[in-house]
């Protein structure tokens, strides 16, 4: 059947418009909103369809109808560092793959950055309307906040970080633990003795880290090893690299919280004409693109920071849907370059 013919005024409905273009509202939704994929020769098709019969798409009315504002907020807490940025290469790795997640949903990123000052800002945020969703990036020092947003259920919400067997919201994340173990038996494969860790511990993803680190050395070893509560920006980590170096700290191997952490201790280790790898070896945590062209390029424990964004939107839109969900969890990768 050859799709219906209408006159130019004739357009009242997107359905009307799939109906002219022969085609489902959902195809013609994504031509209109430029959201999720579609041949291009369709969605422009739709466009001129929808020019020629001034149709013009009310998303905010589409969205009223269905009970939903077509976003999900993506939240990022940084009670243990408030001065960390959204530059940060992990951050922008993690929205990038998210908003590409999201878009072929057909779904809004709201991104909101938040240095909490209450224990109800979570609360607060679900309960403004302003989205369907929530993903939260990391864990931070607020477990105590998202374990009452995961028990209280006002939103869906799913977390990036390390798994809480006791806790009562979702995660999706690497085993922090076995990534910790791994960067130690590396670092000791090569010889090294008199070891440190360079972290925030009290960012819940990060003291996991250390305590996976600290579980696979020997005693002796274990016993003499150095925590560093270094921040987590590169002027803080830098600075504070420095100062351990220039009060005469001398590890011969460190395991980094992060790779902008790593990078850091590299550059204050030249600085301090300590030689990396030949007198330090360094192994840094998620295996950003900076990570490979570092100088020289840094071993890392690999996380799958693309992966993992998928997941979450997955498990959201699952709940989202009325679906039981459980929390993921992933295998670290030893990642050897030239930094050990």
């Amino acid at each position: 059947m050859a799709p219906m013919s209408r006159n130019r005024q004739g357009i009242r409905s997107i359905a009307e418009l799939a109906e002219l273009a022969g085609v489902s509202v959902s195809t013609v939704s994504r031509a209109l909103t430029g959201k999720g994929t579609l041949n291009p020769a369709t969605r422009e098709r739709i466009r001129a369809l929808a020019a020629e019969h001034d149709f013009t798409l009310n998303v905010a009315a589409q969205n009223l109808r269905l009970g939903r504002t077509g976003a999900i907020a993506v939240v990022l807490p940084l009670g243990h560092d408030r001065g960390q940025q959204l530059s940060d290469p992990f951050f922008t790795a993690m929205l990038g793959h998210l908003a590409e997640a999201l878009s072929e949903r057909e779904y809004d990123l709201l991104l909101s950055r938040v240095r909490p000052e209450s224990d109800d800002w979570l609360d607060r945020f679900m309960r403004s309307g302003r989205a369907d969703g929530v993903i939260v990036i990391g864990q931070s020092d607020q477990h105590h906040v998202l374990d009452r947003a995961g028990e209280e259920g006002v939103l869906p919400m799913v977390v990036w970080g390390a798994r809480d067997p006791g806790g009562n919201y979702i995660t999706v994340g690497t085993d922090n633990l076995a990534g910790g173990a791994m960067a130690a038996r590396h670092l000791l494969a090569r010889g090294r003795r008199k070891l440190a860790f360079f972290g925030n511990v009290a960012a819940a993803e990060f003291a996991v880290r250390h305590a996976g680190f600290v579980s696979a050395l020997p005693d002796d070893i274990r016993e003499s090893a150095v925590l560093v509560p270094i921040g987590l920006t590169p002027e803080a980590s830098y600075q504070a690299a420095r100062s351990f170096f220039a009060d005469g700290h001398r590890p011969d191997g460190i395991f980094a919280a992060s790779d902008i952490v790593a990078m850091s201790v590299l550059t204050a280790a030249a600085e301090a004409g300590i030689a990396v790898p030949e007198q330090l070896s360094l192994v840094g945590f998620d295996d950003i693109l900076l990570a490979r062209l570092a100088t020289p390029p840094l071993t890392t424990i690999r996380q799958d920071i693309e992966g993992g964004a998928h997941t979450l939107v997955d498990l959201l839109f699952r709940s989202m849907n009325g679906n039981d969900i459980a929390s993921v969890q992933s295998a670290p990768t030893l990642v050897e370059r030239g930094s050990s």
